[in-house]
């Protein structure tokens, strides 16, 4: 079964790149990233780059998952969560290219389109899998939660794939940290016996990767929200259905730590009245700020999600 999770990887990661190709002249022409106003001033040569790259990784996605043959419920679980997640972050992308701004659904918008299927995702967990409301401790046993863990879930996987959106700020950064999580889900996917789940995961990391061939410094393609919000569906959904959703705060450090810097500075900012941690959040942007060039920042950040994969295969 491994050589079939192996190949699913190796065909989304062609599928992917040769999809982010073909559709680069036509996302040139209808597809022009806006820039936030308030990114720093060297974002400004960004304007332009094509965005909705993250439709190449979805349909490499695909790809893969047809060439592994691997299919059981739980995967038309997290694909409908996928699909549904990248569906919301291609009405925002599309929202902001319409208005020429970097401004697409409002945040209570977006919760409301993103905790349904949270929610469900959670009720078909506790319904479906083994442990029921039980939540696995990476230092042996579970927890019970009981009526809890679908509201648990439903902010896990809404935190994570925000959490994805906020690192998609460099060039290659949160396509190459989701490749490394991902195929680490695809490894405790084999080891908890789900090699269904394995191949969806591995298939997911080929996309990535595959991507990565045109969106590497300096991009020539940003996926966008369609393919940030899906990813980070994608990560926390493959950890609740394998039940190690604790791990992702380890295996997903990256994404973590970019989430919590801008609560942090938010948080920090409204009770000084006008004070901050940081040059600016997500951290990628405060190393920006300090004089780090986007090359070494992201390929620091790799470096560390590698680290982080490693604790979270210790860990399982």
């Amino acid at each position: 079964m491994t050589q079939w999770v192996l190949w699913g990887a190796v065909v989304s990661a062609a599928a992917s790149a040769a999809l982010a190709g073909a559709l680069l002249p036509w996302l040139r022409r209808v597809a022009q990233q806006p820039i936030r106003e308030d990114a720093p001033a060297r974002h400004q040569q960004k304007a332009g780059t094509p965005t909705l790259g993250g439709l190449a990784i979805l349909g490499g996605t695909a790809a893969g998952l047809a060439a592994a043959g691997t299919w059981a419920p739980t995967v038309a679980v997290a694909a409908a969560a996928v699909a549904l997640y990248g569906a919301v972050g291609l009405v925002d992308d599309w929202l902001s290219l319409r208005r020429g701004r970097n401004l697409g659904l409002r945040a209570r918008e977006k919760l409301a389109l993103q905790v349904p299927v949270a929610l469900a995702v959670g009720w078909y967990a506790v319904r479906n899998l083994s442990h029921g409301t039980g939540l696995w401790l990476p230092w042996g046993g579970t927890w019970d939660l009981g009526w809890a863990y679908v509201p648990f879930a439903a902010v896990f996987m809404v935190g994570f794939a925000n959490g994805a959106n906020l690192t998609d700020g460099l060039d290659g950064l949160a396509a190459g940290c989701a490749a490394v999580a991902l195929g680490t889900y695809a490894v405790v996917a084999l080891r908890t016996g789900q090699p269904e789940l394995a191949g969806l995961a591995a298939s997911l990391a080929g996309g990535c990767l595959g991507f990565l061939w045109f969106n590497a410094y300096p991009a020539q393609v940003i996926m966008g929200d369609v393919g940030s919000q899906a990813l980070g569906a994608a990560l926390s959904t493959l950890a609740i259905l394998t039940r190690r959703e604790l791990l992702l705060f380890v295996v997903g450090a990256v994404f973590v730590v970019e989430a919590a810097s801008v609560v942090i500075q938010v948080t920090y900012f409204k009770l000084t009245r006008g004070r901050r941690v940081f040059r600016s959040s997500p951290l990628h942007h405060h190393f920006e700020l300090a004089g780090w060039e986007e090359p070494k920042i992201v390929t620091r950040f790799w470096v560390l999600a590698g680290l982080a994969a490693l604790a979270g295969l210790v860990l399982v």
